[in-house]
């Protein structure tokens, strides 16, 4: 089920205007006016204290009985106060329930009730003077956009501005600019597909088709979708008109013909709400809508019941393809956005190739000018897709990643060479694309002009791409260190370029045991002595020397059992050699701390 959304800003080139008036008004607020402070006058001489010396406090004193009075006479002042003036009992301290949530009263940023569009008229900013924009259309000028107030007092887009200035005296009269409002529209789509929607068009001049089918449920549904994409455009100085339907013909109508800002019609419904609309709602051309009005034909309704050859012959075949897309009976695709121009180069063959050695002369050709293409535009080559197009109408694609940004031909050639045998020609291949999904910027580098004797460190990204190649890019990687003291909770994978940091000065095995595995026949003293025989995988082992404990405590933040857990490590070594880290549950003391279990974590060498 398709839904569609219309965008509608009636009044962005004058709106644009006003907000870029806004911020290009230097901000020099008023300075506020400085009250006088009155200062009561210091008692440099209060009397005698009426407080014994020792302390304490007894009813009477002097400076209790001026409290009291002063209460009396802010009581009587706030008896002479009008009841709607008079501050309540809370106010004044003499109630003590809790007070009502600050944000009680406030309408909630949701606006009405579920399952309603919600039906505002448009509020536009108040204007200063009557504001129209023209733009020369022959040998006269022609009134393209018109503010509230100027539409108030008679002006419409389409009238000649000589006559818009004969009707009102104070009229502000400005240059219109397609490009300015249509570089708005612009960003707006650009901001939708990143934020809203993958798919997003300009309705020039003055809105934007959102195709939301599958992503309304992302912001709760499509009528607080609508909400806040009219919030949004509210903030950003726009009065804007919201539709969602079924098509976009339907939406775009509803967006401007509705009466609402907000208008949801459930899916299905869209020749019935389209009925009452006027003929201009299905975008006819003027020759149309002449045509229509010669014969009666105000309303879409009217179209209904008309047969399909007759309507066509008298208000053109167009006029029947938009009522049938605008009800859902012919589809209308949307062209959508793209936000990044996807550098790709391709080669159609003069007869078919099928061999190896031709194959990789063309993947050759194709790295080449896509190096160009890529140093031209300042970016680097991070995945890249081959698409080898068959004479039966098959197609094969090869695809490859690099570790760092890079657009060296000779790698990259290098790389697809290894991937050359997973295409199968068939009949032959009769065109190739080699397409970049992934780009990044990528400047270029100054080489050291150094004098140093070091040998300068060699970049391995090369060498990852091709070991990636051939066993896979999840093979590769590197150890880093994690913040936390549980030894296998220290370490994770890295990607094999990045420089891992933050290793403990603890020493620890090279070789770490997945997960501990128990030791067996321990003989060790307690508490504090390493083992001096154990058992492990079915092998007795003899201790010559030990070293520890370490001790480690559990992490309790994470679970109740590690409140109380201990382990205390010790790196021995066997008679044969080997060097082994393991530890022992429990500090050997509190029964609480563990079991005085032994277990393997890791191998030394």
């Amino acid at each position: 089920m398709s839904r569609v959304a219309s965008l509608y800003l009636p009044q962005l080139p004058i709106e644009r205007l006003r907000r870029l008036e806004q911020s290009a008004k230097p901000h020099n607020p008023e300075p506020r006016p400085v009250r006088p402070s009155v200062v009561p006058p210091i008692d440099d001489d209060p009397g005698a204290c009426s407080v014994p010396r020792g302390g304490g406090w007894r009813p009477g004193a002097r400076w209790a009985r001026d409290g009291a009075l002063a209460r009396e006479r802010v009581a009587d002042d706030i008896a002479t106060l009008p009841a709607h003036q008079r501050p309540t009992m809370r106010e004044m301290g003499r109630r003590s329930e809790p007070a009502d949530h600050p944000f009680k009263a406030m309408r909630p940023d949701e606006g009405g009730p579920r399952g309603q569009a919600v039906a505002a008229p448009f509020q536009p900013a108040a204007w200063a003077r009557p504001t129209i924009l023209i733009e020369r259309v022959g040998q006269r000028d022609v009134v393209t956009a018109a503010c509230p107030l100027a539409a108030e007092l008679g002006i419409h887009k389409g009238m000649a501005a000589a006559h818009a200035r004969a009707l009102v005296a104070d009229l502000d009269v400005r240059d219109a600019d397609p490009a300015a409002d249509r570089a708005v529209l612009d960003r707006l789509a650009l901001h939708a597909v990143g934020h809203w929607t993958p798919t997003a068009s300009v309705a020039a001049p003055d809105g934007l088709w959102l195709d939301l089918t599958g992503a309304t449920h992302l912001f709760g549904g499509e009528e607080r979708f609508c909400r806040h994409l009219h919030r949004f455009l509210a903030r950003l100085g726009y009065t804007a008109s919201i539709a969602i339907a079924g098509t976009p013909g339907a939406a775009h109508a509803l967006a401007r013909y509705s009466g609402v800002s907000i208008t949801v019609l459930p899916p299905g419904a869209e020749a019935q709400a389209l009925a009452g609309l006027p003929l201009a709602a299905l975008r006819l051309t003027p020759d149309a809508l002449t045509a229509a009005a010669r014969f009666g034909l105000d309303r879409i309704a009217d179209l209904y019941p008309m047969p399909r050859g007759p309507l066509a012959r008298r208000l053109g075949l167009a006029t029947v393809t938009r009522l049938d897309q605008a009800r859902g009976l012919v589809a209308e695709p949307i062209t959508p956005v793209i936000p990044f121009d996807e550098p790709q180069v391709s080669r159609r063959l003069l007869e078919p190739i099928g061999t190896a050695e031709a194959i990789t002369q063309v993947i050759g050709d194709l790295v080449d000018d896509l190096a160009r293409l890529l140093q031209a535009r300042g970016l680097g080559l991070r995945s890249a897709v081959l698409t080898c197009l068959r004479v039966d109408g098959d197609e094969q694609r090869i695809g490859l990643g690099t570790a760092r940004a890079t657009r060296d031909a000779h790698h990259l050639k290098r790389m697809f060479a290894l991937r050359v045998e997973r295409i199968e020609p068939g009949l032959g291949i009769e065109a190739m694309t080699l397409a970049t999904p992934r780009v990044e910027d990528l400047a270029p580098t100054s080489l050291e002009a150094t004098f140093a004797d070091g040998a300068r460190v060699r970049d391995i990204a090369p060498l990852v791409d091709q070991l990636a190649g051939g066993v896979g890019e999840q093979a590769l990687f590197r150890i880093g260190a994690r913040e936390s003291d549980v030894p296998e909770r220290a370490v994770l994978r890295v990607s094999p370029l990045s420089i891992p940091t933050g290793w403990p000065a603890w020493k620890r095995p090279i070789r770490l045991l997945p997960r501990p595995e128990p030791l067996s026949n321990v003989v060790a003293l307690l508490p504090d002595h390493p083992p001096r025989r154990f058992v492990w995988r079915g092998r007795a082992y003899r201790v010559v020397a030990g070293d520890g404990p370490e001790r480690i405590h559990g992490e309790w933040w994470r679970t109740a059992r590690e409140l109380w857990a201990v382990r205390d490590y010790f790196r021995v070594e066997a008679e044969g050699g080997e060097r082994f880290w393991l530890f022992r549950r429990g500090d050997g003391v509190e029964g609480a701390t563990g079991d005085l279990s032994w277990y393997m974590h890791g191998l030394f060498g």
